[in-house]
């Protein structure tokens, strides 16, 4: 079981965690506060493996507990304002959930840290995946602008520092976001990292030569840290 705590400065807020953390098997709620110096002293004293954390708390920003918290924890950030994302990210952050909260999008993220905490346990967790949509909703270059991409659209994705940008067969498609952001929201399968750079869509797959991968005509390398899973997922597939 992962300890969890819930850390908002909006009671209500901390709630509605706390019954998604009673309602995920592999979870265990240790508490609920509205004070990041309570919750940091439940950290320092090794009390807490997860924290659900708020970013704008009164007495201390979440991007500030963070910092102090110095990785005696794993954290997932909720918040409101998903300008904050990539100040989380370049926290190590396992995951960035904006409210208002689905139960289907926390559990995503609770599985991404249980993978990293009690990877022992992942396969039986899978099991219980709630469904998963065949599409997804991309940020357009003007605000409010939205645009829907269906799932076997996407050959590969390519991450340019602070953009993505999503490849179709038709169309290329640049947002800005994070590559580890839109990685969490993708289905594993199809969609795999192979490089920092890259996630691809093994469906799209035409040829694989040595460590490189070849959709329609490009190729795109398979990276050092992510090549002994990418191939072990090849050879189960054959």
């Amino acid at each position: 079981m992962i300890r969890c705590l819930a850390v908002d400065d909006e009671s209500y807020a901390s709630d509605i965690i706390a019954t998604f953390i009673n309602k995920t098997p592999f979870l265990e709620l240790v508490g609920t506060t509205t004070s990041a110096f309570e919750a940091l002293s439940m950290v320092q004293e090794g009390k807490v493996d997860l924290v659900f954390l708020d970013i704008q708390m009164p007495e201390l920003t979440g991007i500030q507990f963070l910092k102090i918290c110095g990785g005696k924890c794993k954290v997932i950030l909720t918040t409101a304002y998903p300008e904050y994302a990539l100040d989380g990210f370049d926290l190590d952050v396992v995951d960035y959930l904006l409210k208002p909260v689905s139960y289907e999008r926390f559990y995503k993220a609770a599985l991404k840290a249980q993978q990293i905490i009690s990877p022992a346990q992942t396969e039986t967790i899978n099991a219980s995946l709630p469904a998963i949509k065949d599409f997804i909703f991309i940020k357009g270059d003007t605000k409010n602008k939205y645009i829907k991409i269906d799932y076997n659209d996407i050959l590969y994705i390519e991450g340019l520092k602070n953009y993505v940008s999503v490849y179709t067969s038709s169309q290329r498609i640049v947002t800005y976001q994070a590559l580890r952001e839109l990685e969490t929201d993708l289905p594993k399968p199809p969609f795999y990292r192979i490089h920092k750079s890259y996630i691809i869509s093994l469906e799209k797959i035409k040829m694989i030569d040595g460590n490189t991968v070849y959709i329609n005509e490009q190729s795109i390398p398979v990276g050092d840290t992510y090549k002994e899973d990418f191939f072990k997922v090849v050879k189960e597939r054959r």
